[in-house]
């Protein structure tokens, strides 16, 4: 059986042909993205769907025998329910007319569902909540980042402004040391021919001396 005979054996019970054909169309569809996305897809009475990784392997070309080496890859798996295999197997017989093969779902079981999906919106919500926090600290590091460096260069700056100015002052002061010492050397030279003129005066005290001991000495001779 083929999808059309699929459909032609269906569409006497949903009311019509292309009914037929988009509810299979849409069966598919969701078993087939469900798988794809890592989903286990069970139906009760079935059997049910799932995807399988298969690790790197060797293998065997069945034509040459040469060994081939199998890359690693996923692949749909299918495992019929109990209900299936009994009624392949023959241990039960097919219902006669219009019953159904497959087992119903019990009452309640298909609002999982709903909760799946609520459960992946909320997941997915956590989600991009996390990343949005993410986002938000990552953008705070770099402007404090920024901030720091801010700061770093500010301090070069201050620093480089310091030592320029240590550096005047430095130049200022070696300058100012030699008008200093040829000052000193100017006094000093001022200051000697005074001493010397005030050692040449010295005599002049010593003729006084002799003038006042003449003098007493004719006093006391006259006497």
């Amino acid at each position: 059986m083929n999808k059309a005979q699929l459909v032609e054996a269906i569409a006497d019970k949903l009311g019509g042909r292309q009914q037929a054909a988009d509810a299979v169309d849409a069966v598919l569809d969701a078993m087939v993205r469900a798988v794809v996305a890592g989903d286990r897809v069970s139906v009760t009475g079935f059997g049910s769907f799932e995807k399988v990784d298969r690790p790197a392997r060797y293998a065997r070309n069945p034509q040459t025998g040469e060994r081939v080496r199998v890359k690693k890859t996923s692949v749909p798996r299918f495992r019929a329910g109990q209900g299936f295999k009994d009624l392949v197997s023959g241990t039960k017989k097919l219902p006669k007319g219009d019953e159904v093969a497959v087992k119903k779902a019990p009452k309640g079981s298909l609002t999982g569902g709903a909760s799946a999906t609520v459960k992946k919106a909320a997941a997915k919500k956590t989600t991009a909540a996390k990343k949005a926090a993410v986002k938000k600290t990552t953008a705070a590091a770099k402007k404090t980042t920024a901030a720091a460096k801010k700061t770093t260069a500010a301090a070069k700056k201050t620093t480089a402004v310091k030592k320029a100015a240590v550096k005047k002052t430095t130049a200022a002061a070696k300058k100012a040391a030699p008008a200093k010492t040829a000052a000193k050397k100017t006094a000093a030279k001022k200051t000697a021919p005074a001493k010397k003129a005030v050692a040449k005066k010295a005599p002049a005290k010593k003729a006084t001396a002799r003038k006042t001991t003449t003098a007493k000495k004719t006093t006391a001779r006259k006497k």
